[in-house]
């Protein structure tokens, strides 16, 4: 414990317990730190781009996780250290505003940091660095909005959409049938999309996936699946033009709410209570057929007796439905939800074109599909594969890709991508450094080096000799002022990302700029670390 002395000469305590913390100031602080955020970096490093390797992840309960989602790998990744934790929240934060560059913003950051170690050795003070940063920040975010191209997409020619999902998917696990994936992602996007105000709920675009079948037989449903079966094996499996009854309410008698007890001391009693109880049913599958239902979907469980009745009315029924697929089914079919029998009228009813029963291989799995829905503003992607990890991983795909077909919507700019657009911003950013007379020339050049950073791990990542290729890229973009040409990852024969249709969103790239910066600035600051020292 550390004691001072006022002016009057009373003691007082600066920090207490000391002697139990460790600290680390100054230099030493900011290059501990650095070397954290580097640490975080490298291991996405090589999971970047088409060629990009998965990682492999294993849950403290056994579960195993494959993927090579940025953000997905961070967060299942127990990072104990402060400033790694940062890196996840970064990774997290363009998940989701964007949905897509997860991977890339963290490599991003870590050749900042990269760069910034180098100039702190030279004896820059960390704070003319983060200045110079947030300079070059603003002119690559300027610089990219020059180079972006805007594209004109309508409901009938939706292929600029597709070609950009399909640019997504291709450093997923699905891309040998990445075409079908983007297709099905954009369409189920428009079926949901508000084209004039250009908003997308995203939550109206179910993802359901069943083990088993290939990754080709992966559909859109212009309608909901649920992962129900008919509630009795001998009702019908198909019912057309279905009228829906949708109920929060569980069919069985009233419970009072207090403690009570029943005595039954002759049989005549027993007889009555059980009418009493028929009657109870009775009346409520009488309720569902007065009002038009053929088809009852409950939230809540029924006994065999309301099972059998519902059977003998004619009357299929769903039970065990969750609130969220009731939710969905609601705003499908146009019905509303019901949580009282006496509040059961025709106009609360949902309409359905078909509601069927499917079964799947020789497993005694079904699914119920609600197809052909008053309102189609609620579809379903019901994806299928050979094993859990394999549906987990398109499920993440998917999601990215129809994040990407929502910015599109909203800002229909896109950038070149393979690295076309970072090298093209690295030259403009080297450009602009000579203009500032003060030190901070040294961060903004050293902001360009690290732009250079996202290029040469996707050149990396495809087998081809890094620090060659992106000379000869970037050459290639000066000589011909063509800010398009690109790291050739599929050695296609060409650099030029137009023609090997390679798309990025414009809010995507420039939200990777400005959060990789923010973050570097954050760890740049901190010159002081103070932790509990470990028993």
């Amino acid at each position: 414990m550390a004691l001072a002395f006022d002016e009057f000469g009373r003691p007082f305590i600066i920090l207490r317990e000391q002697e139990q913390k460790t600290r680390l100031r100054g230099l030493d602080a900011q290059k501990a730190n650095i070397s954290a955020g580097k640490a975080v970096a490298r291991i996405l490093r090589t999971s970047l781009g088409p060629n990009g390797m998965d990682k492999m992840l294993q849950s403290p309960d056994g579960d195993v996780t494959i993927t090579n989602d940025g953000a997905t790998i961070l967060e299942q990744m127990d990072v104990d250290n402060q400033i790694g934790k940062l890196m996840v929240e970064l990774s997290r934060s363009q998940d989701y505003e964007i949905g897509d560059g997860t991977t890339g913003v963290v490599v991003m950051a870590g050749a900042l940091l990269e760069q910034a170690e180098k100039l702190l050795e030279r004896g820059i003070h960390p704070i003319r660095i983060a200045e110079g940063y947030e300079m070059a920040s603003r002119i690559a975010v300027e610089h990219l909005e020059r180079v972006a191209h805007k594209f004109e997409f309508g409901l009938n020619d939706v292929e600029p959409l597709v070609q950009t999902c399909m640019t997504t998917l291709s450093s997923k696990i699905v891309n040998r049938c990445k075409r079908s994936m983007a297709e099905i992602a954009v369409k189920a996007v428009l079926a949901v999309a508000d084209l004039e105000r250009k908003d997308i709920n995203l939550d109206l675009i179910k993802v359901e996936g069943k083990v088993g079948g290939k990754l080709e037989d992966t559909e859109l449903i212009y309608g909901i699946i649920v992962d129900k079966d008919m509630s009795h094996p001998q009702m019908p499996k198909q019912i057309e033009d279905a009228k829906i009854a949708i109920l929060t309410c569980p069919f069985e008698p009233p419970k009072p709410k207090t403690k009570h007890k029943v005595d039954i001391d002759t049989v005549e009693k027993f007889q009555t209570l059980r009418k009493q109880e028929q009657k109870y049913f009775d009346d409520m599958v009488q309720k569902c057929k007065d009002v038009g239902a053929t088809l009852v979907i409950c939230q809540w469980g029924f006994d065999d007796e309301a099972n059998h009745l519902l059977m003998h009315r004619n009357l299929p029924a769903v039970r065990w439905v969750g609130g969220v697929e009731l939710e969905l089914i609601a705003i499908a079919t146009g019905g509303r939800i019901v949580p009282r029998f006496q509040e059961l009228t025709p106009e609360k009813l949902g309409r359905a074109g078909m509601v069927r029963e499917k079964s799947f291989g020789t497993t005694k799995d079904r699914m119920i599909y609600i197809e052909h829905c008053a309102n189609s503003r609620a579809v379903t992607i019901f994806i299928r594969g050979g094993n859990k990890m394999m549906i987990e991983e398109t499920k993440r795909s998917i999601h990215d890709a129809l994040c990407v077909a929502r910015n599109l919507i909203r800002n229909n700019s896109i950038v070149y991508g393979g690295g076309s657009a970072e090298i093209s911003c690295s030259i403009a950013v080297e450009a602009a450094a000579d203009k500032h007379p003060g030190v901070e020339q040294y961060a903004i050049r050293a902001f360009a080096d690290a732009l250079d950073s996202v290029p040469m791990a996707l050149a990396e990542n495809s087998g081809l000799q890094p620090i060659e290729t992106l000379s000869a890229v970037k050459a290639q973009q000066i000589k011909e002022n063509n800010p398009c040409c690109g790291i050739d990852c599929h050695d296609v024969g060409t650099n030029d990302m137009r023609e090997q249709n390679v798309f990025e969103t414009l809010i995507g790239k420039q939200q990777q700029i400005l959060l990789a910066t923010q973050v570097v600035k954050m760890i740049l600051k901190i010159d002081d670390v103070i932790t509990p020292s470990e028993y």
